[in-house]
């Protein structure tokens, strides 16, 4: 199975420490990464989405960070 998990957060130096945790996890890069102006809280947001290939069938009860 392919499981999908799209990160996200405050465009700080701590999401891309999230997105390089995942990647030495074995989570690969899906897509380009994308950017929005947070105006009600005046930061720019990011996401990056993910994909890794594991065992098994898909089970919703899963939690996808611990892949």
């Amino acid at each position: 199975m392919i499981a999908y998990r799209l990160l996200t957060g405050d465009d700080t130096p701590a999401f891309c420490h999230k997105v390089t945790a995942a990647l030495e996890a074995g989570w690969s890069l899906h897509g380009a990464p994308a950017y929005a102006w947070d105006a009600a809280n005046g930061v720019m947001r990011c996401a990056q989405a993910v994909v890794k290939e594991v065992p098994g069938p898909y089970d919703p009860e899963v939690r996808l960070g611990s892949l």
